[in-house]
This record gives structure tokens, sequence and C-alpha cells, in this order.
């Protein structure tokens, strides 16, 4: 098993977490990204610069809003408490929000959630990494994320008891 596929597995179960906590809430959800794409193509496209590498892994939507949410898993240390975000992601992100003109959400392993703006504007550029493509990071502090709850609503389960109560 690469350490591609290995970190692939660990971003899927987060992905699939996202997924139920947004379904939770009331939100329709579609895989997106890459992971909808044949072995094939992904590979052929993580040998290139194109932004399509960076593809929100989900789309949701509820009612008449639509957004797209990119899962980060791995990229939070325990030990600085910052989440790292590749840089490129970021500038394809805020590119996708403009063109698309739907909100790109980051959704970390904490249920921690940032946008591609809020990145840009108070990350501090980090290394290169020697993990995963070794390309550079902005690194962000969690302290600055958004609830999950502030973001996509609450539990429908929360909702339905504050509406008897």
């Amino acid at each position: 098993m690469t350490d591609w596929t290995r970190r692939k597995a660990v971003g899927d179960v987060h992905e699939q977490r996202v997924a139920e906590e947004l379904t939770l809430r009331g939100w329709e959800v579609n895989a997106w990204g890459q992971g909808i794409l044949t072995r094939g193509v992904q590979g052929s496209l993580r040998r290139t610069d194109s932004s399509l590498r960076w593809t929100p892994d989900l789309v949701a939507a509820r009612g008449e809003i639509v957004a797209l949410v990119d899962c980060k898993s791995r990229m939070t240390s325990g030990i600085s408490d910052r989440h790292a975000v590749e840089r490129a992601a970021v500038r394809s992100h805020l590119q996708l929000a403009a063109w698309t003109d739907l909100p790109v959400y980051y959704v970390f392993d904490n249920l921690g959630v940032l946008t591609p703006h809020d990145v840009l504007m108070a990350g501090r550029l980090g290394p290169h990494t020697r993990i995963g493509s070794g390309a550079p990071y902005y690194l962000i502090g969690t302290g600055l994320d958004r609830p999950f709850d502030d973001i996509f609503g609450p539990h429908e389960h929360l909702v339905r008891l504050r509406a008897t109560a």
C-alpha cells in the first residue's frame, strides 16, 4: 500500500463522517472531487498543476443553499494546534468560489470549519513538507475554527428536541 493510498483511506473515513454529520443536519450530500474518478485519472491528475487536483470532496445542499466541502483529515498538529492547508488548494478554492458563486468550506478532523479566505487572511506561511506532495502550506491556529453547527446548523435531533420543549 502506497503512502498516498494510506492517506486516501484515512481521508475516506473522514469524508464519510462529514457526510453523515451533514445528513444529520438535513443536508443532501454527494461525493465530488477526485474520489469519484477512476484510479488512472486520479493518478494522471496528481501529476499536473491543474486546479482540478483540489476539487472539494463533497457537494452539500439544503433548500436553496449549496456548499462545497473539502474534508481535511490528518492536517492538524496536536503539538502546535495548527491546521495545514496546501497553498495551491487555497488558491484553487478561492478561484472555484468566485467561478461558481458557492462557498467552499474546509472541515477538519475536529469538525472545525474554515474557508479558503480565512486561511489566506489568517494563515502563516508554512514550510514545504516531506509528507504528501512536498508542497508549501499555510498554517492556521485551531482557535480560529468556526463550529460545525454554526456553519451547517444543529443536529436535526436537537432541533426536534427544542421544538417539543
